[in-house]
């Protein structure tokens, strides 16, 4: 079940994730909601004089009470009390109703720039996180904790809490007021009218519960459908599977806006009753008052007054309803929300690198690395020396460690047991930065993004800050320059999504000038021509081949022909090294 305590410890917990910048900002909105809740009060209190002097004139120019402002304007007649009064009521509801457009449109603006603050906050610290975390990890969950539920922050937490502060004030200043008018009748309608939105909110509680429950399931599960259906699209059209994609899309967006839906009527639905209870308690005042002694004229100015309140009440009490509602039907939500704020960042995330010195050799003593304590080893016991400008190529068995062996060289994992070395200083993760500015990575699937040549061979940068020269020359030096220089926009061809509109050898070409751009001295490629033609892969290894002689270039690959020209071959079996040697020696005794 969900408490007040731990709406207010989450709202605790977002406060926290909030820059100074904005939290001076939210109590300046505070001060300004305070201001629009007085003006409130004004607008009423001017209003009682304004209709007694319609109803009463001679009243009211008696009254002793009204001496001192009868006086300082200088009137000499009931008729003339009209026109001053007329017009402070009007100024004293243009200045109420103009401060709650501002304070309407402050509060929505700073919502929203809070929303994007937190958004960015969320992509910013999933992007720092270690490559073990994004490995457990499904990126359906990331991306709708980033777009959605940092959305629902604004839609459903933010906003409404802005909206509840806003409306307590208000209701606060209005009640004060009625209480001083009639005492009785204020507060006998302020409860009435707030046990209907007590048992109300009683009443839906579990549903809205489950509502949240169900949306913050549902939106990820409908993006991974999403994601499912288009990322397989050959498959999908070859198979013809759209059906069952669409029914697994169906299945999970029908109960999402099936919830939404149900909140939204929950939170909307008491409006009608309590309006339509306002209008027979103010036709039941009004029947009331004319009964008294004093008649029709006296009860005129408490009426309007009373109605006039009642009209900025109930709109009141439905937006704090509403907003209450709204932030309990978005908790899950909004807890899963938090959970991605509060992901830690590494400590010296803004302070300069550079990178690690590495004139000698690579060290690899005695490691060890399983993923968890409840997983077996996936390598045990390796120690290997890998000396700055060799070829080292990597084989074995699928499962026998390989890739894992480069994502531990290239510092994406760290070692269980055992350490790396690079010219005798051991990579931590204080160093791993360092070291990771000297490794260039081409894997077996290139990623392109959906942009220019140019700007895939520099991934990573914007655009602004691209070295057209060291594009050219990384595009040269991994034979694809040639290629790109027939293309009628060059390096401005745009490779489509994944770099659909291209081939495999291109591809993985763009992917090695892509590292050589980078300017590293060290090369991993893990079955980067495994998918590719023999011609292909001849045209690509002729590529690494002629890469400068003082780089260290890795190579993990499925056929042994491909390492024909490492300096070293290293064979894997079973997360251990079963020998070393050249390629005729591998050759000589498979």
């Amino acid at each position: 079940m969900i408490s007040d305590s731990s709406i207010s410890w989450l709202l605790g917990r977002l406060w926290l994730h909030l820059s100074v910048r904005r939290r001076i900002q939210f109590g300046m909105l505070l001060i300004l909601m305070i201001l629009a809740s007085l003006t409130e009060i004004i607008s009423i209190g001017t209003l009682l004089p304004f209709l007694a002097v319609l109803s009463e004139p001679n009243k009211v120019f008696h009254n002793p009470s009204a001496y001192f402002f009868i006086s300082a304007l200088g009137i000499t007649s009931p008729g003339e009390l009209l026109f001053p009064l007329t017009v402070i009521f009007g100024l004293a509801v243009l200045l109420a109703g103009s401060l709650r457009l501002l304070l309407t449109w402050t509060s929505t603006r700073l919502t929203f720039s809070a929303g994007a603050d937190l958004s960015l906050s969320i992509y910013r610290r999933t992007l720092y996180q270690p490559y073990a975390v994004h490995v457990m990890r499904n990126s359906s969950e990331v991306i709708n904790g980033i777009v959605n539920k940092s959305s629902g922050v604004i839609n459903e937490v933010i906003g409404p809490v802005l909206s509840l502060v806003s409306s307590s004030l208000m209701l606060i200043a209005i009640l004060s007021i009625l209480l001083y008018l009639d005492p009785i009748i204020s507060i006998a309608a302020f409860l009435g009218f707030g046990s209907i939105y007590g048992v109300i909110i009683w009443i839906t509680r579990a549903q809205k519960i489950k509502n949240s429950k169900i949306i913050a399931r549902e939106s990820t599960q409908v993006i991974k459908s999403l994601q499912e259906g288009l990322g397989g699209i050959r498959d999908v059209l070859i198979d013809g599977s759209q059906k069952t994609y669409c029914q697994i899309y169906q299945s999970a967006d029908k109960p999402l806006r099936t919830a939404q839906g149900s909140n939204q009527f929950i939170a909307q639905s008491p409006r009608y009753v309590v309006e339509a209870l306002g209008m027979v308690l103010i036709a039941s005042l009004a029947y009331a008052l004319t009964k008294r002694l004093d008649g029709v004229g006296a009860a005129i100015p408490i009426l309007g007054a009373l109605a006039l309140g009642a009209q900025r009440v109930l709109p009141s009490m439905q937006l704090a309803y509403a907003s209450w509602t709204s932030i309990q039907g978005g908790r899950v939500s909004f807890q899963d929300t938090l959970d991605f704020l509060d992901q830690p960042l590494p400590s010296a995330i803004d302070q300069p690198v550079k990178p690690i010195a590495f004139d000698q050799q690579i060290s690899i003593e005695n490691l060890s690395f399983r993923y968890s304590l409840s997983t077996p080893w996936v390598l045990s016991k390796l120690s290997l020396s890998i000396k700055k400008g060799s070829r080292i190529g990597i084989i074995g068995t699928t499962g026998c460690g390989k890739s894992t062996l480069l994502d531990i060289l290239m510092g994406l994992l760290m070692p269980t047991e055992g350490v790396i070395k690079v010219d005798g200083k051991a990579i931590t993760a204080v160093t791993q930065r360092s070291w990771q500015m000297r490794i260039a990575h081409v894997p077996q699937a290139i990623y392109l993004a959906d942009c220019s040549i140019l700007e895939n061979i520099a991934f990573g940068q914007q655009k602004k800050n691209i070295d057209r020269k060291r594009i050219i020359k990384a595009a040269q030096q991994s034979k694809i320059a040639d290629v790109i220089e027939t293309w009628p926009q060059k390096y401005e061809t745009a490779v489509g999504e994944r770099g659909v509109r291209l081939s495999g050898g291109q591809r993985q070409r763009i992917g090695i000038a892509r590292a050589l751009y980078k300017n590293a001295d060290i090369f991993l490629f893990d079955e980067a021509t495994s998918a590719l033609d023999n011609e292909t892969e001849c045209a690509v290894m002729e590529s690494i081949e002629n890469l400068e002689k003082n780089l260290t270039v890795i190579i993990i690959a499925h056929r042994l022909t491909t390492l024909k020209n490492c300096t070293q071959i290293i064979e894997l079996t079973d997360g251990r090294v079963r020998r070393v040697g050249s390629y005729q020696d591998i050759v000589k005794n498979p």
